[in-house]
């Protein structure tokens, strides 16, 4: 060995051991510190929230609807992965072009490169030692080839990855209709807490005063030590349902917040509308089956699956062709020694793998088996989804009826409370009763307004059983009023697909002017008529003068009796034109002692005896056929 290269050895050995020790270094394991932690978090807690609109006033459904789309981090994953698969596309379709490939570098050694040459036969040395090489010189070429089977399986894989596009789009689909059929639920939920929050807090704070009044009278000795604890153990029951419910519908609003991804704390209010009529159970389930099996986002992926693996298939038997390779470039090489400094070069070669020919058979039993599991696959799913749109159809005809029985048994306990009123008096065994009466109405209109939000999520079930996009292919803006209103129209033309009515279309909305008359002297008449009017708003209807008005005017007359008094309103509903649509007598008695709170409870239950009639009235956009008892 030379001087030269012994003086480089010990160089040489420092730099491999350096290299060796920096590569244990880098393979230790090292735990993320706190403050690492803690950075992180504070970054992703300013990014989560970051660039959303501020609420400026009441959100409608569709509003909501908006706000999730462009704000909820799962939706944006799903576009976000979109984007990546078809970047994936377009990197796949580079393959396929030919190769360009460059190369520049420089070549030193210690000594000449060089040799002798024997003969053959006698072994004798022929020439003596020489080289063709300079110690040192530049090289550079520059080459253009393209792989005809490269070419062939990098087709096969840009078509599957165009696949995977379609894929990834089903996913973004299904994760949209289930946003909406979460915010579907969530809202009607959260309405009916934001609609009753108020009373059910009235009426707790009574139910509580009536607790202490009835702790009082049991030490006081007024009420015996058992009934008053039986008044404070049916006080507690009342409290306990009304807490119930009023918490199982606020949870929906917390719900609500995170499909719109707002930050912990920030305030929102619902718009407050009478709800809709409910949309009739679609008679032909057969087409709805065949409009699930055609659109459902789980379905179609199936589809694209499928060709996926028929483009396997085919790249496996593509993989077995020769192989032929074309090949052209330029080359420069500083060497002196050669005659020829630049040249160009060119070439063709093939090649087969004769071995892969022996896997034929087996990979025409994989294919055909990989094949059958994608029939039987999408058959079992097919079967899921026929399923799923018969039970939601189901489900969806039964909660209607709940809703259905709920608003009667509101309405029910609703008179029985102003009855309850009207017969009470200062007694506080009365008043106990009254205040459970009046817990049970709060209860039963809580099961109203949550029967109607289960079966609003029934009758999204329904939608999403079939896979209706409910947002629009193409939005002319990306700010919330405009997406609001593609959303709403979306709503309106998806649904008329499924449902011959839709229940969440545009409804007329008439409000009533409130008159009472025939009141006694001592009965104050703005108490009567406030006490109704609460009544109707409570019930969300609208009370108002307008084009399309109804006058609703309640007449009281009275007979005396020995001890009570018999009752009597008359109900009556007339429209713009004087022509009365609608009149009913409501018949109660009355302690022989007429007072305000008691001739005001009549007339709630008065009202409340002909809602639903009120209701048809109230959506009607014409004036309705009189109607009589």
């Amino acid at each position: 060995m030379s001087r030269i290269s012994l003086r480089f050895a010990p160089l040489a050995a420092a730099v491999a051991l350096a290299v060796f020790l920096t590569g244990c270094g880098i393979a230790t394991p090292k735990p993320l510190t706190h403050d690492e932690v803690v950075t992180r978090v504070n970054n992703d807690k300013q990014v989560m929230y970051k660039g959303q609109d501020a609420i400026t006033g009441p959100l409608t459904l569709s509003d909501v609807m908006a706000r999730s789309l462009k704000y909820n981090l799962d939706y944006r994953l799903k576009l976000m992965e979109t984007a990546l698969s078809q970047g994936l596309l377009d990197v796949s379709k580079m393959d396929m072009l030919p190769k360009l490939t460059t190369d520049a570098g420089y070549r030193w050694r210690s000594n000449d490169s060089g040799g002798t040459s024997i003969g053959i036969q006698d072994r004798v040395v022929s020439l003596r030692p020489s080289t063709s090489e300079e110690r040192a010189h530049f090289l550079a070429d520059a080459t253009l080839s393209w792989d005809v089977l490269d070419f062939g399986l990098s087709y096969y894989r840009a078509k599957q990855q165009a696949e995977d596009v379609n894929v990834t789009e089903e996913r973004r689909r299904k994760v949209l209709q289930n946003i909406v059929q979460d915010v579907r639920d969530a809202y009607w939920r959260a309405l009916g807490a934001q609609r009753l929050l108020g009373e059910s807090q009235t009426v707790a704070d009574n139910i509580q005063a009536a607790l202490d009044k009835t702790r009082q009278a049991e030490r006081a000795g007024i009420l015996p030590p058992v009934e008053g604890l039986e008044y404070q153990r049916a006080l507690l029951d009342a409290m306990t349902l009304v807490t119930e419910k009023r918490q199982e519908m606020e949870f929906a609003r917390r719900e609500l917040a995170a499909l719109m991804n707002l930050a912990p704390g920030t305030e929102f209010t619902l718009a407050d509308a009478r709800e809709g009529e409910l949309a009739p159970l679609p008679s032909s389930l057969d087409s709805l089956e065949t409009m699930a099996l055609e659109q459902r986002p789980e379905l179609r992926e199936e589809d694209y699956k499928a060709r996926v693996d028929v483009l396997e298939a085919k790249k496996q038997i593509t993989a077995l062709f020769p192989n032929l390779n074309l090949f052209g470039g330029i080359g420069y090489d500083s060497n002196k020694y050669l005659y020829n400094e630049n040249w160009t070069q060119g070439g063709l070669s093939m090649s087969m793998n004769l071995v892969r020919l022996a896997s034929i058979p087996a990979i025409k039993r994989t294919n055909k088996a990989r094949l059958a599991v994608d029939d039987a696959r999408r058959m079992a799913l097919s079967m899921a989804v026929v399923t799923q749109v018969r039970v939601s159809a189901e489900r969806y005809k039964l909660a209607v009826y709940d809703h259905n029985l709920a608003q009667e048994s509101a309405s029910v306990d609703q008179r029985l409370a102003s009855v309850a009123r009207a017969g009470s008096s200062n007694q506080l065994t009365s008043d106990l009763e009254t205040l459970r009466t009046q817990a049970r109405s709060l209860v039963s209109r809580f099961q109203e307004a949550s029967s109607y939000a289960s079966a609003q999520s029934a009758y999204g079930r329904v939608l999403n059983s079939v896979g209706i996009d409910l947002m629009p292919a193409e939005v002319a803006g990306s700010d919330l009023p405009t997406l609001s209103r593609a959303i709403q129209a979306s709503l309106i033309d998806g649904e008329k697909h499924v449902f011959t009515q839709v229940a969440d279309v545009t409804h007329v909305d008439r409000p009533f002017q409130l008159s009472v008359s025939g009141l006694p002297a001592k009965v104050d008449s703005t108490a009567v008529r406030s006490a109704v009017g609460n009544v109707l708003t409570g019930n969300r209807f609208t009370l108002g003068d307008g084009n399309d008005s109804l006058a609703v005017d309640l007449h009281y007359t009275a007979s005396r009796g020995k001890a009570t008094t018999r009752a009597q309103w008359d109900v009556t509903v007339q429209d713009k034109a004087g022509k009365q649509v609608l009149k009913q007598s409501y018949l109660s008695y009355l302690p022989d002692d007429v007072t305000t709170r008691s001739v005001s409870a009549l007339a709630e239950a008065a009202v409340l005896s002909v809602l639903d009639q009120l209701r048809q009235l109230s959506a009607a956009p014409e004036t309705a056929s009189a109607t009589t008892p």
